[in-house]
């Protein structure tokens, strides 16, 4: 039996990273999840790096007690609307560590904590999957750790320089104001019709990548071509379709619904 093979779209640019992020920056869907993967990672970071110092410096607890205040919350949220709610819980969860909450009021704390981060990141596999042909669905999925990588290190380090250098309080307030500042961002970043299927039309054009003979690429071979998959010059007459739009090599701008 022979397993199934992906759908070939972007040949060897399918994983590569450069290429999975200039996807990413291009697809609105995806910077909104990326500006609310900023905010839960302030969230995230709050929790992980602050609880230590909270509940020993402030609450003058011992380090038992510091394991309390680090619940876990599993749950899944299928609408993607829940990750915008997700960030303004997130916010309004630091928001609530600013009244200096005892221990069991941080236990609630860090319980909204996880819920707003659930909210963000339940859907995140299925908002990927929605943005890539499988071929090129490597190049996204590393595209998404590399960036929100890149945003856990920049709230690890707010947190815990605030945290040492300043207060609690001050981490609290300034982690709060940076979740808002992304929600806020996150809201403007991708319009509220997202549409699965575009019509579109694409003009004539002659170019060369990885591809089989599909429904798109039906032309003459001189022999030296070698089987398929393979990568060679061909030409694309005009066409129009309705199509799961998404960016790839054929579609390199994101098209207004």
């Amino acid at each position: 039996m022979r397993l199934p093979q992906a759908p070939l779209t972007s040949g060897a640019c399918g994983t590569n990273v450069g290429f999975g992020i200039r996807v990413y920056v291009k697809t609105p869907r995806l910077r909104r999840l990326l500006a609310l993967s900023m905010a839960a990672a302030c969230a995230g970071a709050m929790v992980i790096v602050n609880t230590v110092i909270y509940v020993r410096d402030c609450l003058g607890g011992t380090v038992s007690d510091t394991a309390l205040a680090l619940p876990r919350l599993l749950a899944r949220w299928p609408d993607r609307s829940l990750m915008r709610a997700g960030g303004a819980v997130l916010t309004a969860g630091l928001v609530l560590g600013l009244t200096a909450p005892g221990l069991l009021a941080l236990l609630a704390v860090w319980f909204i904590l996880g819920a707003g981060s659930s909210l963000i990141q339940t859907p995140i596999g299925r908002l990927l999957r929605r943005s890539a042909h499988d071929g090129d669905r490597p190049a996204i999925y590393a595209a998404q750790f590399a960036l929100s990588d890149l945003c856990w290190l920049v709230a690890y380090s707010l947190a815990g320089t605030l945290g040492v250098t300043l207060s609690v309080t001050a981490a609290f307030a300034i982690l709060a104001a940076v979740a808002l500042a992304s929600t806020l961002v996150a809201l403007t970043l991708s319009p509220a019709h997202d549409p699965g299927e575009l019509d579109h039309l694409h003009t004539a054009m002659e170019h060369q990548h990885l591809h089989i003979h599909d429904e798109h690429h039906q032309h003459h071979h001189e022999g030296w071509e070698g089987p398929e998959p393979h990568r060679h010059p061909h030409w694309h007459g005009a066409l129009k379709h309705k199509y799961a739009y998404m960016i790839d090599l054929l579609h390199p701008k994101w098209l207004a619904a």
